[in-house]
């Protein structure tokens, strides 16, 4: 049998390089540091200034919002970490580089953002039963500074969030806060005409229910990718319909695609060959194809003669993704 992998990282790895190469097409990483480091150092202090006025004036809302923008900010700090360790090299131990700590990045992102939401939901209860009074001026004055905060930082993630998850993550993250800061400054406008203090842990909740339901998408994705799953984007039928009618292949089995990070896809796959392994060109030409059609950036191909019955170990336990 012949094994034919696609690769451009010299450690760690066995096979030969493929002429198509192996491009890595997403997001600058050295722009999208920068936008960590603006966005992080604009958060922080912004987490400072709103809890001391909530403290002031009272306000479940304003301590609220900064409570779940302290965990933003430790959840871009994450974020942040992963993309440094996602451009180190692979090596004997990692042969992937450390290209999966994004996924466990987004991953830890989500489950923070769930942590904060308890204890969010719990404080804006206990005030509901008891609506302390609030300085309603002082929490519009702070959320309006919200607003402009996050939508600069949600700005800073806008072109990455479409080509990676922990991006991604981090935009909504944003965006999301921009919007919670303009339902706050509406909630202090309405306490300053009616007087209607309940409205202050009530907008609470309600900051709680929208972070719920921007997190439960990124939680379920990242949980995917934590578990090998195919990535989201990639048809993994219409991959298998795609192998199995290129030049001189009969059939496929043990199809396996997965996500080696937020931004990179794996494949590997047996290719039944009757007429022998079609050269060194033809497999490159196989790869790239992956690549340009199904944006698979590391694929390993192992060519057989189909002479003997190969069965996959995993055959008891398939699962979407695997074509036996």
């Amino acid at each position: 049998m012949t094994h034919a992998h696609e690769h451009s990282h010299g450690n760690g790895h066995a096979g030969h390089s493929a002429g198509g190469g192996h491009q890595h097409p997403h997001v600058d990483p050295a722009g999208q540091g920068r936008a960590f480091g603006i966005a992080i150092a604009l958060n922080s202090i912004f987490v400072v200034v709103e809890f001391g006025y909530g403290f002031v004036a009272n306000s479940t809302a304003l301590m609220a919002d900064a409570g779940h923008n302290l965990s933003d900010v430790l959840g871009l700090l994450l974020a942040w970490g992963a993309l440094l360790l996602a451009r180190r090299s692979p090596s004997e131990r990692y042969t992937y580089g450390l290209r999966g700590s994004s996924i466990l990045a987004a991953l830890a992102n989500a489950m923070l953002l769930f942590v904060a939401c308890g204890a969010i939901g719990w404080e804006a209860a206990q005030r509901l039963a008891q609506p302390p009074a609030v300085a309603g001026m002082t929490v519009m004055a702070v959320a309006a500074v919200g607003i402009l905060v996050n939508g600069i930082s949600a700005w800073l993630f806008f072109s990455g969030r479409r080509g990676d998850l922990n991006i991604r993550g981090a935009y909504l993250h944003m965006a999301a806060d921009a919007a919670v800061s303009l339902g706050v400054v509406l909630a202090g406008l309405m306490i300053m005409f009616t007087g209607w203090n309940w409205l202050d842990p009530v907008i609470g909740l309600v900051i709680v229910a929208v972070i719920l339901y921007g997190t439960w998408g990124l939680l379920r994705e990242s949980v995917q990718l934590a578990l090998n799953a195919v990535p989201p984007h990639i048809d993994a039928a219409a991959v298998a319909a795609h192998l199995r009618q290129l030049a001189g292949v009969s059939e496929i089995h043990d199809l396996h695609i997965w996500a080696m990070s937020t931004t990179e896809s794996a494949l590997t796959v047996h290719l039944v060959m009757p007429g022998g392994y079609p050269g060194d060109a033809e497999i490159d030409e196989f790869t790239h194809g992956l690549h340009q059609r199904f944006a698979i950036h590391h694929s390993t191909l192992q060519v057989e003669l189909g002479t003997s019955t190969h069965a996959c170990s995993l055959l008891g336990s398939q699962a979407h993704g695997h074509a036996h």
